[in-house]
């Protein structure tokens, strides 16, 4: 029998992903950008991917669910931060194309977790 670890779950692993290409980006800002914009932009990309992992590492199924809900919220405040980073000219149009396109994947991602949780989890 195999067991499902964090490194497999698709809503993981993109979450990572994005969260170290936004750390590499908002690295190359200016020092006001960076620490205004982007050090929020930083924190909630970051925490999508640690929301999913806190709650890979829970007991329970509703515990579990409750910290997968965090990391969806935490999506809606990444695209906030990337939607405001667009308009200030902080990302261009290849960096915020990869963003986005992350972004949008991740929701879709985070709600099969939920279910595949809900529906497979006894407790």
């Amino acid at each position: 029998m195999e067991y499902l670890s964090l490194e497999k779950l698709n809503a993981y692993v993109i979450a990572y992903e994005l969260s170290n290409y936004v750390w590499d980006v908002v690295q190359e800002w200016d020092s006001f950008p960076r620490w205004t914009v982007g050090k929020q932009f930083v924190e909630a990309s970051d925490s999508i991917s640690a929301n999913i992992a806190e709650g890979f590492g829970r007991y329970h199924k509703k515990d579990k669910i409750r910290y997968y809900r965090y990391s969806a919220g935490s999506t809606k405040e990444s695209l906030d931060w990337t939607k405001k980073s667009i308009n200030r000219g902080l990302l261009n149009e290849e960096q915020a194309s990869f963003i986005l396109g992350k972004l949008d994947a991740l929701p879709q991602e985070i709600n099969h977790l939920i279910k595949y949780t809900w529906d497979n989890l006894k407790y």
